[in-house]
């Protein structure tokens, strides 16, 4: 829901995170140039501001009730790309998307990338986004070469790794400026698609076990996991891992045009979708119809990119599947060592039948600098679950509180309900985050949903 435009060149409007929960009103702001970025800093108001790209953070941290929040993605230029070297100079607002679409053909592809590549370059610094790839390839913000940052004086830093700015930025959910742009490092690839092999997992530590035993010898790595399988199935899966495919592997079609990037779109979900529709029988059925249909074990399997990283992209608004209600995506990450946490999660969520078809496992490897930044070294489970199951809130903090006790962490960037008391002790640089914040924003222009909450 929105109004027209305002006199100011804004309108108002009720903005949520992918989730779909706790929508709240802003002012809503589309800069088209740094200068009217800059300006937009300056006349943010009381209740400050809070930089937007794509829409892809879960909760709330890209919302700002009252305040005005900036989609940055009218800034989408992509400003220089050395073919030679390796290395893109864009916008902040240009999408994942946007650059395979443009780098795939002259052999590169981005160096980190979630599970949509509809998000934008400040948003993936901003979260220090991960992909299947952590385990050999770290965050995003290990690829950056430097960024732009429009800070609260209104003036335009350049920020570069080995600095505390740079370190309080890259997963510092845009609580420290608006990024403006950015140089990149990529990838060298001679395909757009995927050498794949794909196994079931029967249980928890069989899966924990190949993991540990057979990562390093692939680039990316992810499991689906079945969170509804309970006794000896706890915890089975389906563990994909995969590299870019060479030439020799294509078919002689393929190798026609072995760059091409065509990822398929089928038609969006409804709006209007009725709520418990994600249920548990209704997801049961799933999970045991999709792990029985996987193969015991294959090898060599040519996917599309877009298929192998990104298959919901090709759905349209998935997240409506949830109805009206949303969902809440929780994800968390624990150390080796800490298996027996995780294997408490697993069995908790089973025992309370958590209807979740979206749940995916992967090993961390070393965690990056940034002092907000989600990962380190370990395991990661994220799961998404409707937000009307009942009780779902204090089952959460139950895991929440196991999660912290472990040395573990909660993934901000798809956080919505957690409680402030833990950032501490699952962010054990959020005292100096604080710190620098109160230093370079003293008036607090910077101000989201999520910083008021967990109070950062």
């Amino acid at each position: 829901m929105s109004s027209p435009a305002g006199p100011a060149g804004f309108r108002t409007a009720s903005v949520t995170g992918w989730g779909r929960t706790a929508p709240t009103t802003a002012r809503l702001v589309r800069p088209g140039s740094y200068e009217e970025a800059a300006a937009a800093v300056r006349e943010c108001g009381p209740r400050g501001g809070i930089a937007r790209g794509l829409g892809r953070a879960y909760g709330d941290a890209a919302q700002n009730a009252g305040g005005a929040v900036w989609d940055m993605t009218g800034l989408d230029r992509v400003r220089a790309i050395d073919a030679e070297a390796g290395v893109v100079v864009c916008d902040a607002g240009v999408s994942l998307h946007r650059l395979m679409e443009v780098l795939l053909p002259l052999g590169w592809f981005v160096p980190v990338t979630p599970g949509t590549r509809y998000v934008t370059v400040g948003g993936a610094i901003g979260a220090d986004i991960h992909g299947k790839n952590h385990h050999v390839s770290g965050s995003f913000a290990r690829h950056v070469r430097s960024f732009e940052l429009l800070t609260a004086d209104g003036g335009v830093r350049t920020v570069r790794p080995g600095t505390d700015l740079f370190d309080a930025t890259t997963g510092g959910m845009g609580l420290t400026g608006v990024i403006l742009a950015a140089t990149v490092r990529l990838v060298p690839v001679r395909t757009s698609l995927m050498t794949v092999d794909t196994e079931r997992a029967a249980d928890l530590d069989d899966l924990l076990a190949r993991l540990s035993a057979g990562d390093h010898r692939y680039r990316y790595s992810v499991a689906w996991v079945d969170l509804l399988a309970r006794g000896a199935a706890t915890g089975r899966a389906v563990l994909t891992r995969g590299d870019h495919a060479p030439p020799e592997a294509l078919h002689a079609r393929a190798r026609r045009a072995p760059l091409a990037f065509r990822p398929r779109r089928l038609p969006p979900a409804p709006r209007g979708l009725p709520e418990g529709l994600v249920g548990r029988r209704s997801v049961g059925l799933f999970n045991a119809c999709w792990y029985r249909k996987a193969p015991r074990r294959r090898t060599g399997e040519l996917q599309k990119i877009s298929t192998f990283f990104h298959p919901l992209d090709g759905v349209p608004h998935w997240n409506r599947v949830y109805g009206r209600g949303g969902f809440v995506q929780y994800q968390f990450v624990v150390g080796h060592g800490e298996e027996a946490t995780l294997r408490h999660v697993v069995e908790r969520v089973a025992a309370r039948g958590c209807p979740s078809f979206l749940a995916v496992l992967k090993r961390f490897g070393a965690g990056g600098s940034g002092w907000l930044s989600f990962p380190a070294a370990g395991w990661t489970l994220a799961l998404d679950i409707p937000a009307g199951l009942p009780g779902l809130g204090a089952f959460l903090d139950e895991l929440d509180e196991a999660v912290a006790a472990a040395g573990g962490r909660v993934y901000l960037a798809k956080d919505a309900r957690l409680r402030p008391e833990l950032v501490d002790a699952m962010y054990p640089r959020a005292d100096a985050f604080r710190a620098l914040r109160a230093r370079l924003d003293p008036r607090g222009v910077f101000t989201s949903d999520l910083s008021r909450r967990l109070a950062l």
